[in-house]
C-alpha cells in the first residue's frame, strides 16, 4: 500500500503543537504576519517560496524539505500557473540544486508556449551570472527538446549554450559535443555566430582535427569581413544588434592565425605563411582607441612568434636560437617548448641544452591549475602531449628509464582526459621500445592499459555525423 505523505499545513501544525508554540509565537521566529501564517496554515492563502523557506527554517528542517510537496500542492494543484509564483521557486531549485523539481517543474510548463521563452531568458540570466550552471544545463536542455522540430534562433542558441557548458577534459565527450552543435552554428545570428565559430575552432584545435579548425576559421574569417565592411562601409551608419566579447577586427586577425596554426600542423608551410602575413598586417583597421592599438600589438607579437615556429616546423634549423632567445624573454612558454621538441623529433636535433635552460617553467607548468574551464582542458591537453614528446625524444636518444617514466606518464595524462588518439599513440611508441623496458616498467605499463581499458570499457560508444 503507497503511503500517504501529509500535507505541508498538517505538518506545521503538528510541529506547533508538539512544541507547544502558539501561531503569534511562530509568526514572530520567523519575522511573517500572524493572520498570513493563519490563512496559509488553514488553507485559505496560496504560499510563496519566500514564506515556504521561513517556516522551513523555524522548524529546523533542510531548506528544501517541503519542495517536492509544494510542487504537488502549490503548482500542480493550483487554478492556474503563475509565471510570477513559479519563477522564485525554479530560482530557488538552481541555488539549491534540486535538479529533480525544476524538471518536474518544466514537464508542466513545456506543453505551453507562452513559457517557452520565460524559462529561456531563466537559462540566460543563469548561464550569464556563471552560478549554477547545472540548473542552466538543465533549463535549456528542455527548451531545446520543445523547440527541437523548429528552425528558431532560440534553439540554436541553446544549443549553443549547451556547448559552451558540457566542454570539458574528457577529449572524446568534447568531440561529441563539437559535433552536435555544427549544425546549429548558421542558425545563430552574425554576432553570435563569430563567437560560436571561434569556440569550435578552438575546440577542434585542441583535439589537434586541422581540417576542422580551418574549415570554421575559414567560415570566421568571412564572416566578419562582412560584418566589418557593413559597419565601416555602408553609406548608413550601422551598429551591431549585440556585444561582441572582442573588437570585430580580432575575429579576422584571429581567423588567419588560426589558419596559419593549421597550415603548419599539416606541413603546408607556403600557406601558413601566407595567413600570417594576414594575421600581421592590420594597416586596413580603421579604429583607433586604446583597446584596438592593444590587440594590434598582440597579433603582431604573435605573428612574430608564429613566424619563428613557421620556419623551425618546415626545417630551418638557423632559426632555433633566436626562438629561444624570444622564449626567455616570455611568461608563457609551453608552447613554444611543445614546438622544439617535435623539431628535435622531426630533424634529429639535440635540445637538451635547451630542456635544461627551461626545467623550473616546465615542472611549473606541469604542476599548475586554472579555475577556467576551457583553459584547463588546453592545460591538460598540453601536459600530455608533451609528456609524449618528450617520451619519444628520450627513448631515440637511448635514455630508457627516463623515456619510459615520460611515456608511462603521458598514457595515464591521455587517459585522464579520453583522447584517444594520444592514447593509441603511447601504446604503439612503448610496443616500439619494449625491448629495452625492465621488468617493472612492463609490469607497470601493464597495470595501466588494464585500468585504461577498464575506464573506457565501461563508456558507451556513440556515432558521429561526419558534416
Amino acid at each position: 500500500m503507497e503511503e500517504i505523505t501529509p500535507m505541508m499545513r498538517t505538518e506545521i501544525e503538528k510541529y506547533l503543537k508538539q512544541n507547544g508554540i502558539t501561531l503569534t509565537e511562530f509568526s514572530h521566529i520567523i519575522n511573517l504576519n500572524v493572520g498570513t501564517l493563519s490563512s496559509i496554515v488553514t488553507g485559505n492563502r496560496s504560499l510563496s517560496v519566500n514564506q515556504l523557506d521561513r517556516i522551513t527554517a523555524g522548524m529546523e528542517l533542510p531548506p528544501d524539505y517541503f519542495y517536492e510537496r509544494y510542487i504537488e500542492e502549490c503548482i500542480i494543484e493550483s487554478p492556474s500557473l503563475h509565471w510570477r509564483k513559479i519563477s522564485p521557486f525554479l530560482y530557488r531549485c538552481a541555488e539549491l540544486g534540486r535538479l529533480d523539481c525544476i524538471q518536474r517543474v518544466m514537464s508542466l510548463l513545456l506543453d505551453t508556449s507562452m513559457y517557452i521563452p520565460l524559462l529561456f531568458e531563466m537559462a540566460e540570466d543563469l548561464f550569464q551570472k556563471g552560478e549554477y550552471q547545472e540548473a542552466a544545463t538543465c533549463l535549456y536542455e528542455n527548451v531545446a527538446e520543445s523547440e527541437r522540430k523548429q528552425h528558431s534562433e532560440r534553439l540554436a542558441l541553446c544549443q549553443y549554450r549547451l556547448f559552451s557548458l558540457r566542454i570539458g577534459k574528457d577529449q572524446a565527450q568534447n568531440l561529441q559535443t563539437a559535433a552536435k552543435f555544427e549544425p546549429f552554428v548558421d542558425r545563430l545570428d552574425e554576432i553570435d555566430q563569430l563567437d560560436a565559430l571561434k569556440d569550435l575552432a578552438n575546440v577542434y584545435r585542441s583535439l589537434s582535427m586541422w581540417d576542422k579548425v580551418y574549415k570554421f576559421s575559414r567560415q570566421m574569417y568571412k564572416l566578419g569581413q562582412i560584418q566589418y565592411d557593413l559597419v565601416h562601409n555602408s553609406k548608413r551608419e550601422i551598429q551591431l544588434g549585440k556585444k561582441l566579447s572582442r573588437p570585430l577586427f580580432v575575429y579576422i586577425a584571429y581567423a588567419e592565425l588560426m589558419c596559419a596554426n593549421a597550415c603548419d600542423a599539416k606541413g603546408d608551410h607556403e600557406q601558413a605563411k601566407e595567413h600570417l602575413r594576414g594575421s600581421a598586417d592590420l594597416s586596413w583597421v580603421k579604429e583607433s582607441d586604446p583597446d584596438t592599438l592593444h590587440w594590434i600589438k598582440k597579433f603582431q607579437h604573435w605573428a612574430k612568434i608564429n613566424t619563428y615556429v613557421n620556419r623551425l616546423m618546415s626545417g630551418d634549423i638557423s632559426v632555433l636560437p633566436d626562438y629561444v632567445k624570444h622564449m626567455a624573454g616570455e611568461q608563457h612558454i609551453f608552447n613554444e617548448l611543445l614546438n622544439v621538441i617535435e623539431a628535435a623529433n622531426q630533424y634529429n636535433l639535440d635540445v637538451d641544452h635547451i630542456l635544461q635552460q627551461f626545467e623550473p617553467q616546465i615542472t611549473a607548468h606541469q604542476e599548475s591549475s586554472s579555475v577556467d574551464k576551457h583553459s584547463q582542458q588546453f592545460l591538460r591537453q598540453q601536459s600530455a602531449r608533451f609528456s609524449y614528446k618528450l617520451a619519444k625524444y628520450s627513448l631515440n636518444k637511448g635514455r630508457y628509464s627516463y623515456g619510459f617514466k615520460c611515456l608511462l606518464n603521458a598514457l595515464e595524462k591521455s587517459a585522464t582526459i579520453n583522447n584517444v588518439l594520444l592514447t593509441s599513440n603511447c601504446s604503439g611508441l612503448f610496443d616500439r621500445f619494449k625491448a629495452h623496458a625492465a621488468p617493472e616498467t612492463l609490469d607497470q605499463y601493464e597495470k595501466l592499459s588494464q585500468e585504461v581499458w577498464k575506464r573506457n570499457d565501461k563508456k558507451d560508444s556513440f556515432n558521429l555525423n561526419s558534416n
